[in-house]
Formats: structure tokens, C-alpha cells, sequence
């Protein structure tokens, strides 16, 4: 619940914004050009940074003129006063700086907050100002050597930007974990996690018909285990996911993942197992001598452009290994059809190459890195979710549409004929 001080200062925002609107008064300032000069001698920015401190002060006094009234001037009809000022502060450029406040009271002597005071003083403004750096690599230990630029600001020591930075950071992953997703048309879900510490983080993205991508849900767990990505699913289902559409799921070799992907979206999960993790994993099973051989023959395979082609010659480099390696073969004939399903559904060649990996969630996860990579030491609670979810809304403001994304309406309308024909497959099978 809102305290009344929190209610007033509220109320005292409206009013100014109400009188802005209604009469649009001026606000002047003149400067002694001496002054000026004086000022010039540090600099432009210095004169600029002085000019706008003398504006605010100008702005309050503005709006005590108008609940107040003219000085010297005697109106039986005022009922509020000037009572003087007191030392106060407002956040410009992430940094406070001093102000003198001047103070308004009614006629039963109670205090009488001023709206412009309040807009300037906004604690989100700093914490927004202190994020944004601190996505950008700058360090709590530093933000004062770096920031500072008014001799008289303060508040931007390293204990109070952190307090900041937690304030800002948890608006950032309330943002994440409440935001609508009801009208957002997703052709594509790709699913992976990351290791910070000892937590393994599990990311959704989406690909949306534009080709924009979005972050839909993040999840934190000891491992990636199928309770914790139905759990992810289950929210992204109450903001909006509709599973019963037909959409391509791009994952890696967890079978967590998949679990959850088939239990959620039934018939309409078309599972494209990444291909990049596919050779990897079989490669690993080989020799240096033997290795490079057969990742240019899975890399040869995935390039065909034809779904019988590319399963023949997978199925060629099968029966070799057999020969060579059979634990490397056993590993390539592990979801061998999951890793070719944008072939079977004729995705287009530019599509294809971004939706055949998890490349596009690994570099989210590289950004992740190079955001968290100035925390020394992880302390648990919401710490992990907060930078995490920070650092993926930082890259998601810097993402570019999917390469190919004029080629989705065709994903989209073999995903439709895709699914038609799985429900009537089933049927025939008596398969519910």
C-alpha cells in the first residue's frame, strides 16, 4: 500500500502536468554574459551542465509562482505561502546534483510537495541511468572515476550504485516475467541453457513472423530437468503462447527439453534438433586423424537441399562409422530424422541456416557473458535471475530481424499442411 506522503507527491505531478497543458507558461532565464564567459573558461559542458541546474530551479519556481502567486503582492483568495527553502538534489546525467528547494505550505501549515521537485528527484531515473551503463561494462567500482561531472555530485559511490543497479535490475526482470505475449505471432521457439556458477539458466526465444526475435521466458534450476521447462511453458502459457499453433522447436540433444516441447505442444511441436550440437557430440567420439573427415560429410549432409538426399548421405556416413567408430555412429543415429526436420518441411536455404541451430540463443548467451563477466562473485537469492535477465533484454534492444525473414510466410504454411497431416496419420493409426 501507498503511503499519503508518496499519494501527495503523486497528486502534485498531475497538477503540474494539468497546468502545463491548461496554460503553457514560459520559462525565461537570463545570464549575465561575465557569467558566461566565466563559465566557458572550463568548457561548452560545464556551461551547459550549470545553464540546466539554473533551469530546474527556474521550473520549480514556476510552479511556486502558481500555487503561491506573485511575491509581495497581497490575494485574500491564496491559500498556500512561501516558507523558505531547504538543500535538496535531482538526477541529472546518473549522478545527483545539489538544489535549493523551495518549500510551500498550506494555511493549516502543513508542507506542500512540489510536482517539478518530485519529476526531477525520480530515483528511476538513476537507476535506469546506472543499468544502462552497467550493461555497457562499467563496473560499480569505477562509475564514480567515469560518470562524475559535476564537482558538487554525489551519490554515485559504490554501495549506492549497486542499490541502484539491484533496484533497476528487478524492474528488468519483472518486465521480463510479466510481459504480454498473448499478440505476439511466433513461427519459431528455440530453447537452451546456460551455466552461471552452479545454476544452469534455461532461455525460450522466440521468432516472431516479422523476423524480429524476443526473449519469451527464463528459468532458473540445478540443472535442465523437465519440471523446471514445463514450469517456463506453463508461464509462457497464462502470458499468452497459444501451443496448439504449429511452430518449429529448435533444441539441443536434451531429452528434457524435448520431453517438456511434446507435452505442451503435442502434434503441433515440430523439433529441430540443432546440428552444430549434433556434430559436435559425434565428433567428440573420434580421433583428430578421423574427425575432421566426418564433420565436413555431416556438414556436406546438411547442406543438401532435399530431405531424402540429406538422410541418404547421413545414413552413408552411418554405416562407415559402423566400421570406424560405433559408439560415433550409435551417436549419429540418436535423433538423426530431428536434426533434418527443416528439410522435411522444404524450409528455404537463407531460413534454413538460421533455424537448423541454436546458434541465434547461443549468442544471445555470449552477451550474457560479456554483461556478467564483471561479477566476482555470484550471492545467490535473485542475483543470477536479475543480471540474466538484464543482460538479455540488452541484447534483445540490439538484435536485427532473422536472416531470411522473408522467407517465413513459406515455414508458416508448411507448419499448417505439416500438422494436418500428423493429426490424420494419427487418426488412421487409432493413435489419440
Amino acid at each position: 500500500m501507498k503511503k499519503t506522503y508518496q499519494i501527495q507527491k503523486q497528486r502534485a505531478v498531475q497538477k503540474l502536468r494539468k497546468h502545463a497543458e491548461a496554460e503553457n507558461p514560459p520559462v525565461q532565464l537570463a545570464f549575465p554574459l561575465a557569467e558566461i564567459m566565466t563559465l566557458l573558461k572550463e568548457g561548452l559542458t560545464h556551461l551547459v551542465r550549470q545553464v540546466g541546474i539554473a533551469l530546474l530551479n527556474e521550473v520549480m519556481e514556476v510552479e511556486v509562482k502558481h500555487l503561491v502567486g506573485e511575491r509581495n503582492r497581497v490575494d485574500p483568495n491564496r491559500s498556500c505561502s512561501r516558507w523558505g527553502s531547504e538543500p535538496g538534489c535531482s538526477v541529472v546525467a546518473g549522478q545527483k546534483v545539489h538544489l535549493h528547494r523551495p518549500r510551500v505550505r498550506d494555511h493549516k501549515n502543513r508542507e506542500v510537495p512540489l510536482g517539478s521537485y518530485e519529476l526531477f528527484q525520480r530515483s528511476s531515473l538513476m537507476e535506469e541511468s546506472v543499468w544502462k551503463k552497467m550493461m555497457h561494462g562499467l563496473t560499480t567500482r569505477r562509475y564514480s572515476e567515469v560518470v562524475k561531472e559535476f564537482v558538487e555530485s554525489y551519490g554515485i559511490e559504490k554501495s549506492t550504485i549497486s542499490r541502484h543497479f539491484i533496484q533497476a535490475s528487478r524492474r528488468e526482470l519483472e518486465k521480463l516475467s510479466q510481459r504480454s505475449l498473448t499478440d505476439r505471432k511466433l513461427c519459431a521457439i528455440l530453447i537452451d541453457g546456460t551455466c552461471f556458477d552452479d545454476q544452469q539458466m534455461i532461455v525460450a526465444l522466440g521468432v516472431q513472423w516479422s523476423g524480429q526475435k524476443l526473449v519469451l521466458g527464463l528459468r532458473q534450476g540445478a540443472t535442465e530437468n523437465a519440471t523446471v521447462v514445463k514450469q517456463m511453458f506453463a508461464d509462457m502459457q497464462e502470458r499468452g503462447v497459444d501451443f496448439e499453433v504449429p511452430r518449429l522447436f529448435v533444441l539441443d540433444g536434451s531429452k528434457a527439453l524435448q520431453a517438456a516441447v511434446r507435452h505442451h505442444a503435442g502434434p503441433a511441436a515440430f523439433v529441430q534438433r540443432c546440428q552444430i550440437h549434433k556434430i559436435r557430440n559425434v565428433t567428440e567420439h573420434l580421433s583428430d586423424d578421423y574427425s575432421p573427415y566426418v564433420k565436413t560429410k555431416m556438414q556436406a549432409a546438411y547442406s543438401m537441399l532435399d530431405h531424402s538426399d540429406a538422410k541418404r548421405a547421413l545414413q552413408s556416413l552411418h554405416r562407415e562409422l559402423m566400421q570406424l567408430n560405433p559408439s560415433a555412429a550409435r551417436s549419429l543415429e540418436e535423433g538423426m530424422e530431428e536434426t533434418i526436420t527443416v528439410h522435411r518441411l522444404r524450409v528455404p536455404s537463407h531460413l534454413r541456416q538460421s533455424l537448423a541451430s541454436t546458434n541465434m540463443i547461443e549468442s544471445a548467451f555470449s552477451t550474457v557473458e560479456t554483461v556478467c563477466r564483471n561479477v566476482k562473485r555470484w550471492q545467490g537469492g535473485d542475483q543470477y535471475l536479475r543480471w540474466v535477465a538484464s543482460a538479455l533484454l540488452y541484447a534483445e534492444s540490439r538484435w536485427n530481424r532473422l536472416r531470411g525473414h522473408r522467407q517465413i510466410p513459406v515455414l508458416i504454411k508448411e507448419l499448417e499442411v505439416a500438422v494436418v497431416r500428423t493429426i490424420t496419420t494419427r487418426k488412421q493409426w487409432g493413435v489419440g
